[in-house]
Order: C-alpha cells, then structure tokens, then sequence
C-alpha cells in the first residue's frame, strides 16, 4: 500500500546547493559538488501565475492560466564564501599558514555571472506525520534574482540571505520536487 501523500511540514534541518553543469536537451542534468547552506533558517516559495481571459459577447468565454514565475527565498545563519561563489559567482581562494590563514571570496566583473544552481531542503527526521520520515524540497535550476543580503548588525548577528528564480530544467522539464519519505533520508 502505498504512503499517504498529504503531511504537515515542521521545521528545515538541512538545504545544500549543486552548482548545475549541464543541462542538455532530453538528456540528463549534471550537477557539481553539494555545497551546505549553514545554518539554514527558512526555506519559502512563491509563484507568480499569469491569467489570460477571453472575452465576447459581454460575458467570459475562457481563461487560461500559466506559472510566469517560481521564486525562492532563503535565509540562512551563517556566511558562506562557498554559496556566495556558488549562487553569483567569484572565487574562493585559501591562502596563509597557522596562525594567519585565509579564505577570501572575490568577486570581479569578470566572475559575476550568476550561475545555475540547484538548492535542496528537507525537514528533521519526525516533522513530518510519517514517524521517522521527513519532506525534501528540490529545485532543479535556480538563478540568483537579487544580490544576496550581506553585511554587518550592530550588537546583533546577521542574518544571510538570498532569492532565486527557478526555471524548468531543459533536460526534463523540472521545475520542483518535493518527495516524502517513509524513512528519513539525508541529501544526496
């Protein structure tokens, strides 16, 4: 028999991102290493749905309805230099011996192209009704919307955060999946 297919949805435990590698035609995605996404606080989607109406004889005829837009935003707990290149571009170098090592991030015109990306979510064991189970959110090809929200608080932590726009993959026509699993499995 199969799981049911309808749950409530507590919390996010973990999201990581894949650079997308290629995307061809009728073939299959290829994706780069995952890359966590520290301290992930939430996790929401949004749609934009563009509604066409016909109209004659002083009445509706038909409409016709089509998603315009599949938008994501995330914020998470701690800066990454790996989802800043990742999501917009630039390079993350290490350099320097202990005690002076560095990471730096760099961005440049040359490397701020805005790469594809794929972003997976998934709740914590239990926060779904399936005991032991849990709810994985995959979009398959994001591009950065906005430049991510970065910086310094006063007395306080700063929050990061980012939007994306997705778009159907060109290999299958994905946009999103969200799977619910029986047993609680970790990102692959």
């Amino acid at each position: 028999m199969p799981i049911q297919r309808f749950t409530r949805v507590y919390g996010i435990q973990d999201a990581k991102i894949a650079p997308l590698t290629a995307d061809p035609a009728g073939g299959t995605p290829t994706y780069g290493a995952l890359i966590d996404v520290p301290g992930i606080k939430t996790l929401e989607i949004s749609g934009d749905v563009e509604v066409k109406k016909l109209r004659g004889d002083n009445v509706q005829l038909a409409s016709n309805s089509s998603i315009s837009n599949v938008q994501v935003s995330i914020t998470h707990a701690k800066m990454s230099l790996d989802v800043l290149a990742a999501i917009i571009g630039g390079t993350v170098t290490d350099s320097g011996t202990t005690p002076a090592q560095k990471a730096t991030w760099d961005l440049t015109a040359d490397t701020a192209n805005f790469p594809p990306f794929k972003l997976e979510g998934v709740t914590p064991p239990n926060g779904v009704d399936l005991v032991g189970g849990d709810v994985h959110v995959v979009l398959h090809k994001l591009t950065a919307s906005s430049f991510p929200d970065l910086g310094f608080a006063e007395e306080d932590y700063r929050i990061a955060s980012f939007t994306a726009d997705a778009d159907p993959l060109q290999a299958n026509g994905k946009w999103i999946s969200v799977v619910l699993n029986e047993t609680a499995a970790a990102i692959a």
